[in-house]
């Protein structure tokens, strides 16, 4: 099992999902930025699109997403005719240029649009960009599930898709408002196999009110059995004072921290015997899955959408509160969908924030991912000494080794990865807690 060192996890660190982080968002960088970083993309790149659908037809009450209720049919055809005039902006501005690789549907719940809805989108992107044959994933609550859905995943080609499962314990499913019978979570991977999707992902989450290594041992096993090719197995982070749906939680039957740390590291030994290839500390795959043959062939990379064997450094995203990152920019788009359909109604591009990625940044975001993704980082010589004097608790500790110009995680403290990166992070200080614990 993992060293337990409870001074060293207990400052909350980013997921680093992208460096710098969301928190150095400002309002202050403009619409034109934008518009030049779309102008700067290299004839003939490859891009990858994220789409944003912020609705679900039940919100949960643990959700950090941006999100809202999907109940009202005029609200739904209203946001997609503004994501529908976002895709005609950005196709005028990039699409004689690029080349579509992937094409990505979050949210939210995607399905909860109707597949019609979602059929239309894909067939809009085909036909505004050169996408011959895009990499198709999309996220799905399996409570939405339909018939309609299954049929239109097969017939627009979708190779990839993840489930939000979460939990198979019912007892905990109640305590998180998340309600969905194991039959259900089974009907919905065989319909996605049934329509061809070859890797399957479940969301699966510990640290959940009422959760012991018994329920959690049960719904890998059960995830497992079903074929998922891919498992996420997230820390639930329990932060009400940012998220006020989070109240309806019972927070003193959430597990402490050290009872967090035992069902993580329970679950990597246990998906590690089942023959998953790890990714980090809490993502898992097979070996036969594009995202497990990454790992193995070290080409692993980390974006807004978590993990990815994606390598294009363009990812432009759509629809309110997405994030399109650029090597020396990062924007996104408003938060509010009101106010992002009145900006691509009007024709503007739906930049509310974002920040400049200069050099240094780039850096160090490098050492971030490399360090997450590889465990190892190659470190300039004579740089950062900021960062080694960080990393001096964890050396002592024997979680990370430095030498020979290069930091490296030891196999046993890939729980600290998070923590470890941090150290490279000049916009963070110590004592910061908009981030949840890092295990």
């Amino acid at each position: 099992m993992w060293p337990y060192h409870s001074d060293l996890l207990a400052r909350p660190v980013p997921r680093y999902t992208s460096y710098p982080t969301a928190a150095e968002f400002t309002e202050g960088v403009e619409r034109s930025a934008h518009d030049a970083a779309l102008a700067a993309i290299a004839p003939g790149a490859e891009v990858s699109l994220y789409l944003h659908i912020p609705y679900c037809h039940e919100i949960c009450w643990y959700c950090g997403c941006n999100t809202g209720a999907a109940n009202r049919s005029a609200r739904l055809t209203a946001y997609l005719d503004a994501l529908s005039a976002e895709i005609d902006l950005l196709a005028r501005r990039v699409a004689a240029r690029v080349r579509v690789g992937r094409i990505a549907f979050g949210g939210g719940s995607p399905n909860a649009i109707s597949a019609e809805a979602m059929a239309g989108l894909v067939a809009q992107l085909r036909d505004r960009f050169d996408a011959p044959a895009p990499i198709l994933s999309v996220e799905l609550d399996p409570r939405s599930w339909s018939s309609e859905w299954e049929a239109m995943l097969a017939t627009c080609g979708f190779q990839r898709a993840s489930l939000g499962v979460q939990t198979f314990a019912a007892e905990v499913q109640a305590r998180i408002g998340r309600v969905q019978p194991t039959e259900l979570i089974a009907e919905v991977t065989a319909g996605l196999r049934r329509a061809g999707v070859a890797s399957i992902n479940h969301d699966l989450m510990y640290g959940l009110p009422g959760q012991d290594i018994a329920a959690l041992e049960d719904s890998i096993h059960q995830s497992v059995a079903l074929g998922a090719d891919r498992l996420a197995v997230f820390g639930y982070a329990h932060v009400p004072h940012m998220l006020p749906r989070q109240r309806r939680i019972d927070a003193s039957q959430l597990p402490d921290g050290y009872a967090r740390f035992r069902q993580a590291a329970f679950a990597y030994h246990l998906l590690a015997r089942h023959g998953y290839v790890p990714v980090g500390f809490d993502h898992f795959a097979k070996p036969t899955d594009p995202v497990g043959r990454a790992v193995k062939e070290d080409r692993i990379f980390r974006n807004f959408q978590g993990f990815t064997d994606d390598t294009s450094q363009y990812l432009l995203g759509l629809g309110a509160s997405a994030i399109s990152q650029f090597p020396h920019l990062i924007v996104q788009n408003d938060k509010s969908a009101g106010r992002y359909r009145m900006n691509v109604t009007a024709e503007l591009l739906a930049t509310e924030r974002g920040v400049a990625r200069d050099g240094e940044d780039q850096l160090r975001g490098r050492i971030i991912e490399h360090l997450l993704c590889r465990g190892h980082a190659k470190v300039p010589a004579g740089r950062f000494v900021d960062a080694l004097d960080r990393l001096t608790p964890f050396a002592d500790a024997g979680l990370v080794t430095l030498g020979n110009g290069e930091v490296r995680i030891a196999p046993s403290a890939l729980a600290y990865a998070r923590g470890i990166a941090a150290c490279f992070d000049r916009h963070r200080e110590p004592g910061q807690r908009q981030f949840s614990s890092a295990v």
